[in-house]
């Protein structure tokens, strides 16, 4: 039970139904979710340690936004996308080859007037690389790390230009791979995230105005 209760507050969360800063008082919950106050306390135990939420003056709630959390998550990610680029240009098997052309053709097949399907395919090219790289701590780092993102959910794919900057940019990677180059590959996946970050703050700061 407390499993589940985890993973529908976790989506929750994510998908904006409690909303940056909610209070979270385990009685609403319990009488929200149908269940007692012990998988709710259990929930939030682990999605506190998830960074999802946080101790407030009354139990817990929603971790707030802020464009200092933005730098927080790309400082990370863009490190990490940068270590499993070059690890996948290192380890990568046909196999791999094949899912990661596949991925970039479907990007270029999808209708840029779309930002779900522009977000989705962009998500799927990442998660190929990452399991290229054959690295199961990297790919449960930057899975976990897109929980912190997905609170931020406009994509950055609808700034003007970016669509087409970004399968570029995916092509130099998937290119730097199949040669096995990691340096390359590595430098860039980070020049890659780079980009979102600062489109990312943009974004932010136009939703404060």
């Amino acid at each position: 039970m407390a499993d589940g209760v985890y993973e529908r507050l976790r989506t929750a969360i994510i998908s904006g139904e409690w909303e940056s800063g909610a209070q979270l008082p385990e009685l609403t919950l319990a009488e929200h979710y149908g269940v007692s106050r012990t998988p709710i306390r259990e929930a939030l135990r682990r999605l506190e340690q998830d960074g999802l939420v946080e101790r407030a003056d009354r139990g817990m709630r929603v971790r707030g936004r802020s464009p200092e959390e933005i730098l927080e998550i790309y400082e990370v990610r863009i490190v990490l996308e940068g270590a499993v680029a070059s690890a996948a240009a290192k380890r990568r098997t046909e196999i791999d080859l094949i899912r990661l052309r596949r991925a970039a053709e479907a990007m270029a097949e999808v209708d840029s007037t779309d930002a779900y399907a522009m977000a989705t395919a962009n998500r799927a090219f990442h998660e190929t690389m990452w399991q290229a790289s054959h690295n199961r701590t990297l790919i449960d780092l930057l899975t976990r790390l897109n929980d912190h993102l997905a609170r931020y959910p406009a994509t950055t794919l609808t700034r003007s230009g970016r669509w087409e900057s970004a399968l570029a940019e995916h092509g130099a990677i998937l290119a730097a791979i199949e040669n096995q180059r990691p340096e390359e590959a590595a430098e860039c996946a980070e020049r890659h995230m780079a980009a979102a970050r600062d489109i990312r703050l943009d974004m932010y700061a136009a939703e404060l105005r």
